[in-house]
């Protein structure tokens, strides 16, 4: 019975391994079919796109197309600019949803019922229906800056970060997170005379590295693939993030091999982001812990 028991667990683990090799090849074969197209060129890249050719390195392998991406357009200064945005906007986000989920949840104040339901409502409503209304209200907000007083805030990167800093999504994930954390901690912090700040800050955020991993992932991911907003309030080749920047590549002749050179040029900060953060995400849960 033994050897059929373990006969049986090896086979479930084999059979387990087995599927997540498949999923993981399933969702490596569009990056590899975009770095292989992106070393072809694109007669090349289209007879090979029919077949399992198009993720090999075979044919034509060469760096052609990226050269003439950085000719074409300033991938730099693109990818600059969207890390910029991302990185504050990331930042901050999680500084002060993680503050409003901690109100939410552990300060006993009136209405905070109300409001929690009125923020999360904010999820339902589409981005196109506010954008014209915030574009009309950026263009005339008022900005104190080194040369003073002006007014609007197009062309810039804080109307690309602001906007964004919170949301309704974040919030409501640090509210799940921290109603799981035990209350008794909280209230042997209060007993001993500890201020919510202290709290916050020596208690709660610490066993937070799971949610402060996950919250960054996704607001990583919504800000960096923005397009319409920056589109919109950004006229300036020195301000506008990479998704804008793909559209220099469909203009006049569109050169697929170079297209797919920017989007492995900027597909890289996303990844490193990624396995950056999964390492912190599991390094987090083994370290987490309450000791009774």
């Amino acid at each position: 019975m033994a050897m059929i028991a373990s006969d049986n667990h090896g086979l479930r683990l084999v059979t387990r391994y087995a599927v997540l090799v498949l999923i993981a090849v399933i969702f490596i074969f569009p990056l590899v079919f975009m770095l292989m197209s992106s070393l072809k060129p694109d007669q090349q890249l289209l007879q090979d796109s029919g077949s399992l050719r198009a993720f090999l390195p075979v044919g034509d392998i060469s760096l052609q197309n990226y050269t003439k991406a950085f000719e074409r357009a300033p991938v730099l200064t693109f990818v600059f600019n969207s890390l910029l945005v991302t990185g504050v906007t990331v930042v901050l986000s999680l500084v002060l949803c993680s503050m409003a989920g901690f109100a939410f949840v552990f300060v006993d104040w009136k209405g905070r019922g109300v409001l929690l339901s009125v923020l999360l409502a904010t999820l339902i409503v589409p981005f196109e229906t506010i954008a014209i209304p915030m574009l009309l209200l950026a263009s005339k907000l008022p900005w104190v800056g080194m040369e003073g007083l002006s007014y609007g805030w197009l062309n810039t990167y804080r109307v690309q970060i602001v906007p964004f800093i919170a949301d309704g999504l974040t919030v409501f994930l640090f509210v799940q997170y921290f109603k799981d954390l035990p209350g008794e901690l909280i209230e042997a912090a209060r007993v001993e005379g500890a201020s919510w700040w202290q709290i916050y800050r020596k208690i709660v955020m610490p066993l937070s590295g799971p949610i402060l991993a996950t919250a960054a992932i996704l607001k990583f991911l919504t800000m960096y693939n923005q397009y319409l907003w920056p589109l919109m309030v950004t006229q300036e080749e020195g301000y506008r993030p990479v998704m804008v920047g793909l559209q220099y590549f469909f203009q006049l002749n569109v050169a697929w091999g170079e297209v797919m050179a920017y989007l492995s040029l900027i597909t890289v900060p996303v990844l490193a982001f990624y396995l950056y953060l999964q390492k912190a995400f599991i390094a987090s849960i083994a370290s987490t812990g309450v000791k009774g």
